[in-house]
């Protein structure tokens, strides 16, 4: 039996805590404010929306906390997740590089989502919550959060951003599959979805509006709370059991990275595997080179604005201090659905300020290109989403080559493409657009964030 077969099968891998990196900023981030007041959130002004246990994560300080025992038994059915050598890859590529990637299309939904998920629906169980509302991009959260969910008997409404309702049917029925409720986004079931529909009856929608609609249920009924599968403090953190594994299996390679790539919309799988790795570093430890890869078409951290801004569109989220292009941005309708996000999570964009990490900005053809030689070489599909990243490891190691650097490279598979193939196949059709976001309409966006003094 291989030694990564015995680390796999040995339940005892399995982190105990999650990383909070938080503990470890050398300089401490802004604090949320309240959408109202302008003043920094408290405790009670989001109970509205989360259980105690969730709040008491978001705004926590301690570098180690315990991952419940139910979380851990629902996280057996898949993890720890396995770490790949990129053999065939790089030989394709003729390289001296090492390429390593981390593979979370293991999970029962096919992405990373499950990690924070398993642990939101817990949460929300034990406090006695009965149903949750949220929104989902590409479908991989609203399919990730439906799944845990019936681990722990909740219901689940899912808003679907509408563009990728009809470009990803297979993902409603997945979401259908584990008992949720899903609807194409912006809706007239919710005042927030009204209103963009009354300002623009043929909206494609965004996840800002998804949002909005989601946070508007949880926050006018009493039984419901809301759940978001990216950007805010303890979603990242739960992410971090990838990054963690990933020391442990690089460790048993013999290897350590120079660089770690995750592709990133909100943040949650870039953080979930450099966090570590950046905490690390921070302690005094050895260093790696983040890289946060973002659509072009959406630019967040390499075209947008560090202030703070709305998570959503219509004003109902606390007000953030994150890299933003305005919360009314509407990027185009790009098959990466689940990086069409206008914002950053505020601490990957703490970090960026930091230079702890670097964004770059990529196109989906290039993307599509590179999971196709991917794929073609390794044998698994990516995600559109996680192209992206694949697209900068295949960068990476072109420079090595080019510089005849023997480079470590780790990237972040974050999920797989087998509900994604229209994507494929309108990529080889010809049918895929490198659009750009409209330099006016970025400008117009800007000009409406909120004015903080």
């Amino acid at each position: 039996m291989s030694e990564t077969v015995k680390y796999l099968l040995d339940e005892s891998r399995l982190p105990k805590f999650w990383y909070n990196i938080a503990a470890d900023l050398p300089k401490p981030m802004d604090p949320p404010l309240h959408p109202g007041t302008g003043q920094p959130l408290g405790p009670d002004d989001l109970a509205p929306l989360f259980p105690m246990a969730l709040i008491a994560q978001e705004v926590s300080t301690e570098r180690e906390i315990e991952i419940p025992d139910p979380v851990r038994e629902v996280y057996r059915l898949w993890r720890p997740s396995p770490l790949y050598r990129a053999r065939n890859l790089e030989k394709a590529l003729d390289t001296p590089a090492h390429i390593y990637y981390k593979y979370e299309g293991v999970s029962p939904s096919g992405s990373h989502k499950p990690n924070t998920a398993v642990a939101q629906a817990f949460y929300n169980a034990q406090e006695g919550v009965k149903k949750l509302s949220t929104e989902t991009g590409a479908g991989q959260w609203g399919s990730s959060l439906a799944f845990a969910s019936a681990h722990f008997g909740l219901e689940v409404l899912v808003y679907m951003v509408k563009v990728s309702y009809h470009q990803k049917p297979y993902r409603r029925v997945l979401m259908e599959t584990y008992g949720a409720k899903c609807l194409a986004s912006p809706t007239d079931t919710t005042n927030a979805g009204r209103a963009v529909l009354e300002r623009d009856p043929d909206s494609p929608g965004s996840l800002g509006i998804a949002i909005s609609e989601a946070v508007e249920v949880a926050a006018t009924h009493d039984d419901t709370k809301y759940a978001l599968g990216s950007v805010l403090n303890h979603v990242l953190l739960h992410q971090t059991v990838i990054g963690q594994e990933a020391m442990a299996q690089m460790e048993m390679a013999g290897e350590y990275p120079d660089v770690v790539i995750g592709c990133a919309g909100g943040g949650s799988n870039f953080a979930g595997l450099a966090f570590p790795f950046i905490g690390e570093g921070l302690r005094g430890g050895r260093k790696v080179r983040a890289v946060a890869v973002e659509p072009a078409a959406c630019p967040t951290m390499t075209r947008g604005r560090y202030a703070y801004d709305f998570g959503d569109t219509e004003h109902l989220t606390p007000l953030v201090k994150m890299h933003t292009l305005g919360h009314t941005f509407m990027p185009p309708g790009f098959h990466a659905g689940g990086l069409r996000y206008h914002g950053m999570a505020p601490l990957v964009s703490h970090l960026v300020e930091l230079g702890e990490v670097t964004p770059v900005a990529v196109h989906q053809n290039p993307s599509f290109e590179a999971g196709v030689t991917f794929a073609r070489a390794e044998g698994i599909v990516p995600a559109p989403e996680s192209t992206h990243a694949v697209r900068a490891a295949i960068d990476e190691a072109l420079d090595a080559r080019e510089k005849g650097e023997a480079r470590v490279i780790l990237f972040n598979l974050s999920g797989h493409g087998f509900l994604d193939l229209s994507a494929y196949e309108d990529y080889f059709a010809g049918r895929l657009e490198d659009r750009d976001y409209d330099p006016e309409a970025l400008e117009e966006a800007l000009k409406a964030l909120p004015e903080i003094s």
